[in-house]
């Protein structure tokens, strides 16, 4: 079975994330979608919150499951036997960024990193603009699937 870990903290999921995954379940038998825990980090969103948002979102599709973790991505990859790593790329400098943390993966386990470029309806997404357009009352639902609204 060939199973990816598509990693994130989705907060939330944007229809970025939403294509991303897709299409990886295209090319995988399972897309594991896993959300990284890090209790340094202040979220908008619950964990419950984001989980239920990106469960709902892929509802209809067998293939994709989600998952939370903490520690290494490296790590959790071997400990649920995911050979590679799903991630999407917007702009040069995401590149280059995932580039070094592919780079790192490869060097502390036999993980292949895989990338899909965003499609160019998406490409100027991400959580951060989304989380931005809540905060000041805008629609965000022109960013996000279905499944991410605010009651």
């Amino acid at each position: 079975m060939r199973r990816a870990l598509f990693p994130g903290s989705f907060d939330p999921i944007t229809l970025g994330h939403f294509d991303i995954i897709k299409r990886g379940v295209t090319l995988f038998d399972e897309v594991i979608v896993a959300i990284g825990v890090n209790s340094d980090k202040k979220y908008m969103f619950s964990l419950d919150e984001r989980k239920a948002f990106i469960e709902e979102a892929f509802a209809d599709e067998p293939k994709v499951k989600v998952v939370t973790y903490t520690g290494l991505t490296v790590d959790f990859c071997n400990e649920i036997g995911a050979e590679f790593i799903l991630r999407g790329l917007r702009n040069p400098a995401d590149f280059e960024f995932e580039k070094a943390i592919a780079h790192a993966n490869r060097r502390m386990a036999t993980i292949e990193t895989v990338f899909l470029l965003t499609s160019a309806k998406t490409s100027f997404i991400s959580s951060s603009i989304v989380r931005d357009v809540i905060k000041n009352e805008g629609d965000y639902t022109k960013f996000v699937p279905d499944s991410v609204r605010i009651n």
